[in-house]
């Protein structure tokens, strides 16, 4: 037996959704079935309102309402020091720790040759334009994912930036606070004997 028509692309949309497989999209679905129509239709309107008033910062490629950003108009930011990041949501976690008062460069992914994604793809020739038309920033910190394609991304813009004679720095990787030597693997601990601190 299939399920009606309105259920099935109902499911199909949620599976559309990083992480969510054929089982969960059918629970959501008829989660959703079940909702009041009021809260549908707000869920309904917020969607509409991200693909409506969403867009990237024309500076720093971070999501926004107006362009360009809060965070680029702030002049009271520190203009020395970029940190570039993957996606917008590393931008509020970093925010979130409320010690970083720099400027932010969002690529938009990472390199990935398996996934056809190479540096035409990222938001790359915006940073390199950035850096070349402000003159007031020396440092970019490279905050790609300790993944191989982070890694690999973060290695390639040292390349590609480190001629312009910016310092170019990586955050640092390995345990982290509160944990065990025993439970890391060999990467991350290997990233903590990398980046080990003098004390």
């Amino acid at each position: 037996m299939q399920y009606p028509e309105p259920i099935a692309k109902l499911i199909d949309s949620y599976m559309h959704l990083p992480g969510i497989g054929e089982k969960t999209a059918t629970r959501l679905a008829f989660y959703t079935i079940n909702l009041p129509q009021a809260d549908v239709d707000q869920f309904a309107a917020a969607l509409q309102a991200v693909k409506r008033n969403l867009k990237y910062c024309s500076i720093c490629g971070n999501v926004t309402e107006d362009d360009p950003c809060q965070i680029c108009r702030d002049q009271s930011r520190d203009q020395s020091k970029v940190i570039v990041v993957e996606d917008s949501k590393d931008v509020m976690s970093l925010e979130r720790m409320n010690e970083y008062h720099g400027l932010y460069h969002v690529l938009h992914g990472v390199l990935s040759p398996m996934e056809g994604k190479g540096p035409d793809d990222l938001n790359i020739t915006a940073l390199v334009k950035r850096l070349q038309t402000h003159p007031t920033i020396t440092e970019v910190i490279v905050a790609t994912n300790a993944t191989p394609e982070g890694e690999a991304t973060a290695m390639y813009l040292s390349r590609l930036l480190k001629p312009a004679g910016i310092k170019i720095t990586r955050l640092a990787h390995g345990l982290a606070v509160g944990s065990d030597i025993e439970y890391a693997d060999e990467m991350t601990l290997y990233k903590a004997i990398e980046g080990r601190q003098e004390i």
